[in-house]
């Protein structure tokens, strides 16, 4: 079966001989370099950090489920073959370490929830969901709460069964296509190196599953396969990420000069550790707060560290660094309006957006990767015998349930008569929404999951219409037409045009937890309050982008500033 006690990292920690090297999990790879260091300065030990938001709480929480269900499902598959490593309050991580030690050198079929011997050479610590036993050694396998595949072919897949009786690896699925999720691969990679470290890696080339959302099968993934840009590999991209964020730590465990300075990035806005970075980014008036990601990187190599630095240049002028965000004039004059402190400055002269006859706004509301459970639409303009107004398509059957193609197939039912009674009338229809990835997502899928069931559409009819111009993406206008120095997501533009939403709560990741509550999903009975909450929500946003348009193209929007005046 292997090296089962070869490793010379296992060796140094039971002999005593441990070193002082700080010790990583596998998510520091997909973190933010400032955040591993201040996890790992002794002087942050009583720095107030953010709490951790309801949403976030309720997603781990899923994942913790998601995976018990998996558990048991593979447990009753297994049977003798099954070896549990025990959890809980009562149980140290070195108890864990020492089972699932003992289920390694028994040659235990699957072990669930191992805690593998920390690599103190290589600086790692860690556990994975499942470790299958594979020839000599162990593969190891995810389970996560998101979606691992899509429809098509090329996958490499095993039913879930397979893992008992099979060795991993799988077959070359003709249903599926891997859906990328770089953060598995890598997470699989940290095991990999841990398995090795410790001797207990099988043989041949690296490989690793996932089991998805949808609990049926294992996705694998071939870690040395060169899948990444460059031709490298999913081990290749760890090694060079771990060991930057490994130097990371042990500079400010060290109390030596930080290798990471802080820099606003998507991230920081889900972070514990936001109001630190926060105040220091603001104190500095740090460049990142404009630009984000590697454009403030590229700024900082060539001395402009602050927002005043920028907006001193000439926008006309050869830029001292390629930005790849954004164009180099708008940026310096989004500094500009930074330092203003104003929202948002034309871009443009005259703000133009097309408008209709009939309008339609439309606004999708879907619970994670489950599905669509509300079409909410606002029809305005010309009279067409059809009630103006807001109505919603909605099922209140927990997702994903069967009653999602009814509700989808009566809101394109209702919008295609809309348009078809406007054309009869000879008059113009346009149907809005406010950045089309997540409706253009779930009207695509839609008609491809419930395809043949009564009021579907085909999916050919869905690309026509998402590609003609009666289906018009809001943010598109904004995006070209006005630049924003917050952001230009719905709930930071629309009050520019004085909208507000009724509910102070609006906003789609409370609305994860308002849908739970509506539809019971954590047992007990369906909250109805929290359904008339989530109507409320999604007509506002109809009502946001109806909003945001008129005001667009109404004479108002010329006392915004305009940039070229800054």
């Amino acid at each position: 079966m292997g090296r089962w006690w070869a490793g010379p990292s296992w060796a140094r920690h039971t002999l005593g001989c441990v070193t002082s090297r700080v010790l990583l999990d596998a998510g520091v790879v997909t973190r933010c370099r400032r955040r591993v260091h201040l996890e790992h300065d002794p002087a942050m030990a009583d720095a107030p950090q953010a709490p951790l938001d309801p949403v976030g709480a309720q997603r781990k929480a899923d994942a913790v489920a998601h995976r018990q269900l998996v558990a048991g499902q593979l447990a009753a598959l297994a049977g003798d073959d099954w070896t549990e490593i025990p959890t809980g309050a009562d149980v140290s991580a070195a108890d864990r370490e020492a089972a699932t030690l003992a289920a390694l050198r028994a040659g235990a079929r699957l072990v669930w929830g191992a805690q593998l011997p920390r690599d103190f050479d290589g600086g790692r610590r860690g556990g994975i969901d499942l470790l299958v036993r594979d020839g000599d050694g162990y593969v190891p396998v995810l389970v996560v709460r998101h979606k691992v595949t899509d429809r098509g072919a090329g996958a490499r897949t095993s039913p879930l069964h397979h893992l008992v009786h099979l060795a991993p690896g799988g077959r070359v699925d003709p249903e599926r296509k891997v859906r990328p999720q770089p953060r598995d691969q890598l997470r699989l990679a940290h095991v990999q190196r841990l398995l090795q470290a410790a001797g207990f890696a099988a043989t041949g080339r690296a490989t690793g599953g996932v089991v998805g959302m949808d609990g049926d099968v294992v996705v694998w993934h071939d870690l040395d396969a060169p899948t990444w840009p460059g031709g490298r590999t999913a081990l290749d991209e760890y090694d060079t990420r771990f060991a930057d964020r490994l130097a990371v730590a042990e500079a400010a465990a060290a109390r030596a000069e930080p290798l990471a300075r802080p820099s606003r990035i998507v991230e920081c806005r889900r972070c514990p550790w936001w109001p630190t970075c926060e105040a220091e980014l603001t104190g500095g008036r740090d460049v990142s707060l404009v630009v984000r990601g590697e454009d403030a990187v590229v700024l900082r190599k060539v001395g402009v560290d602050t927002v005043d630095q920028l907006a001193a240049l000439d926008p006309t002028a050869e830029p001292p660094a390629v930005l790849v965000g954004m164009p180099f004039p708008d940026a310096v004059v989004l500094a500009r309006a930074w330092l203003r402190q104003l929202t948002a400055i034309r871009r443009v002269p005259q703000v133009r957006v097309p408008r209709a006859d009939v309008e339609v706004d439309v606004d999708m509301e879907s619970f994670g990767d489950a599905g669509a459970y509300l079409w909410g639409c606002l029809l305005s303009g010309a009279d067409i015998g059809e009630p103006h107004g807001y109505r919603a398509f909605v099922t209140w059957d927990p997702l994903p349930c069967a009653d999602e193609a009814r509700s989808f197939a009566e809101f394109w039912t209702w919008l295609t008569r809309v348009r078809d009674l406007a054309r009869r009338r000879g008059l113009s229809f346009r149907a809005y929404c406010y950045n089309e990835l997540a409706e253009n997502r779930w009207l695509l899928a839609s008609a491809e999951r419930f395809a043949g069931q009564p009021g579907v559409p085909r999916i050919g009819q869905v690309r026509r219409f998402i590609a003609s111009d009666a289906w018009f993406d809001l943010f598109g206008s904004v995006r070209d037409q006005f630049l924003c120095a917050h952001g230009k997501g719905l709930k930071t533009v629309a009050p520019l045009a004085g909208f507000s939403w009724r509910d102070p709560e609006a906003g789609g990741e409370n609305s994860m937890r308002w849908y739970r509550d509506a539809v019971a999903m954590d047992g007990g009975e369906p909250d109805h309050s929290q359904r008339r909450r989530l109507l409320e929500y999604n007509e506002d946003d109809v009502r946001a982008t109806w909003a945001l348009r008129s005001w667009m193209s109404s004479p108002a929007v010329q006392d915004l500033p305009y940039a070229a005046d800054l």
